[in-house]
């Protein structure tokens, strides 16, 4: 009896404050209003001027504690929360190894091993398709700085011939990346290519600056260089891959690499001369898909070689400053007679404002 006694009056009250709040709501609708400097707001289905004037400081104090308290709104809330994880996987706070003692390219900084501790995050599972910027695009119309430069880097194998003829801009020491006008993430190799078959494969010709753009926009970030090589790992230590230490366990692929003779002749054993898939091979034990190979992934933190400026024992976030950003994982391109950088603890540079081909990214976010 009690117990009942007890919820009728918790309904009771809750009631009360929603009428309460409807009540005040309809006080600020009614209310004369300046417009100026205005910004909409949604309270119980209808739409306010939130004012910033300080003479209407109590009515947007009314505002905001309908905004708050309505119902419609915190259930969006409660799906776009929902909606933000869905493609993201949780891993819990711990101490992880990263790094390796047995660096393959000493002067990357690959090592030595160290142990670090991680507050809880979450990572995308996948990397960010062009699916999934498209409608960053369409909702921002953001231009990314390949489209504003007028062109990037494309690999000139994926490149026609008669393509190839008018380009004179080679990186010098790789010959084989032609600055191609007109290519960005919409048109991958150039004005005549499209996206139009492969919306889920990983959005290309995007620069550091245009992933945070997009991760801003979801109230996201990009993973630090440690979260990612830890969510790289899979939870097992000292592997070459996210799976073990043989690329290719029982004969099967597990990630979109080079095979053959680099850069002249990509046999496509894995299936793919070019980008593959964003959920194509096998995830790793976390369930994150394509940590190596398919497009090298732009992090967090600025690059350094010494151990001792990338952040110490606990949340390692790299130096406060510097000239190039660190990417990690290695790409289709990627062959261990040239870049053999398709492994956790491989890493490697670029400036935040450059395009290729080869680079995307997935977002974190912390827990």
């Amino acid at each position: 009896m009690k117990n009942s006694i007890r919820i009728i009056k918790k309904k009771l009250i809750t009631l009360l404050i929603f009428a309460n709040i409807i009540t005040l709501c309809s006080i600020v609708e009614s209310s004369e209003i300046d417009n100026s400097n205005e910004e909409s707001c949604h309270c119980n289905s209808r739409t306010f001027d939130r004012q910033t004037n300080i003479k209407n400081y109590y009515k947007k104090e009314i505002q905001d504690s309908c905004l708050a308290n309505d119902i419609l709104h915190v259930y969006a809330k409660t799906v776009n929360s929902i909606n933000h994880l869905k493609n993201m996987i949780k891993i819990k706070a711990g101490i992880f190894g990263i790094g390796t003692n047995d660096p393959i390219f000493i002067a990357d900084g690959e090592g030595p091993k160290q142990q670090i501790y991680l507050n809880s995050f979450y990572i995308d599972k996948t990397e960010v398709s062009n699916h999934d910027f498209s409608k960053f695009v369409d909702a921002t119309n953001y231009k990314t700085e390949a489209e504003r430069f007028g062109d990037s880097f494309v690999f000139r194998g994926l490149l026609k011939q008669k393509d190839q003829k008018n380009i004179t801009l080679v990186v010098a020491q790789a010959p084989w990346w032609l600055q191609v006008k007109n290519a960005n993430w919409l048109h991958p190799e150039g004005p005549e290519s499209d996206i139009k078959n492969r919306m889920d494969h990983p959005v290309i010709h995007v620069s550091w600056n245009d992933a945070i753009a997009y991760c801003n926009w979801l109230g996201k970030r990009l993973p630090t260089e440690a979260e990612w090589e830890v969510a790289c790992r899979g939870g097992l230590s000292d592997r070459l891959y996210p799976w073990g230490n043989k690329l290719i366990p029982n004969g099967q692929y597990r990630a979109n690499t080079w095979q053959g003779d680099f850069p002249n002749n990509n046999t496509k054993e894995d299936g793919y001369e070019g980008t593959s898939p964003v959920r194509e091979f096998p995830p790793n034990k976390y369930g994150l898909y394509n940590m190596i190979g398919n497009v090298w992934e732009w992090t967090f933190d600025w690059w350094t070689i010494e151990i001792t400026t990338r952040g110490g024992f606990v949340n390692p976030t790299g130096p406060s400053q510097g000239i190039n950003k660190v990417k990690k994982g290695g790409s289709y391109l990627c062959h261990k007679s040239y870049c053999f950088r398709y492994r956790c603890a491989a890493r490697s540079q670029n400036t935040p404002d450059t395009t290729a081909g080869n680079l995307g990214f997935r977002c974190a976010l912390s827990a």
